[in-house]
């Protein structure tokens, strides 16, 4: 499986937001990361579908679509017509994953389920074997430019030990802290989708840098 470099918008300026996904995208950038937030499920509010759907005009990438949202149901239909090619909703505040999950590939998008820091890989088990694609969060979820939680490497292997054994071509997406410094070595773990906010879109350059985490992973 190709290993796909995620940035996420969290951290552009939205004063250019066209310009700077532009300029990801000519750079090497695979797939553009939307983080939802709702100021409920996590202590941030950032935007929702219309922006979404601006997004998708501006680029050919495909969209992924983190809904760290309450009631998160009412919404796939919204997000799935705004042009998103991924999305993924929480362990923790969805108690219907099986319904959820299929629903969302209804649509004809890749489906996946989200897990916190403070929450174990074994919960998958019995969905696992739906999902497209786990995202596992390395820092807790609500802001952008947080530490890594080096925990997170255990958690990747055991979470790759489960795919090959259930699902093996489910792929692992991971979020939070990520940069050149642990960005290799979670590949060699297993990761396959990689999602950096801070670290691109406050890079210097951000063409070299994007070069030099795509080189790490590839």
């Amino acid at each position: 499986m190709k290993k796909l470099l995620c940035p996420s918008i969290l951290s552009a300026d939205f004063t250019k937001l066209k310009e700077d996904i532009k300029e990801v995208e000519a750079a090497g950038a695979d797939i553009i990361h939307c983080d939802i937030m709702d100021g409920h499920f996590v202590p941030n509010i950032t935007f929702g579908p219309d922006v979404v759907a601006k997004v998708n005009e501006i680029t050919d990438l495909p969209l992924d679509v983190h809904l760290m949202i309450d009631n998160s149901d009412k919404y796939i239909k919204n997000f799935a017509d705004a042009g998103a090619d991924y999305i993924s909703v929480h362990f923790e505040n969805n108690n219907h994953l099986h319904r959820l999950v299929n629903y969302i590939k209804s649509f004809g998008v890749k489906a996946g389920v989200v897990i916190n820091p403070a929450t174990p890989v074994s919960v998958l088990s019995e969905i696992i074997t739906e999902t497209d694609f786990i995202l596992v969060m390395s820092v807790n979820p609500g802001f952008g430019g947080q530490k890594f939680i080096k925990s997170s490497f255990g958690k990747v292997k055991e979470l790759k030990k489960m795919i090959s054994e259930k699902n093996p071509s489910c792929a692992i997406e991971i979020d939070g802290g990520i940069g050149e410094n642990n960005i290799k070595e979670l590949a060699d773990s297993g990761v396959d989708m990689f999602v950096a906010g801070a670290t691109v879109f406050k890079a210097k350059d951000r063409k070299a840098k994007i070069k030099e985490l795509k080189d790490l992973i590839n």
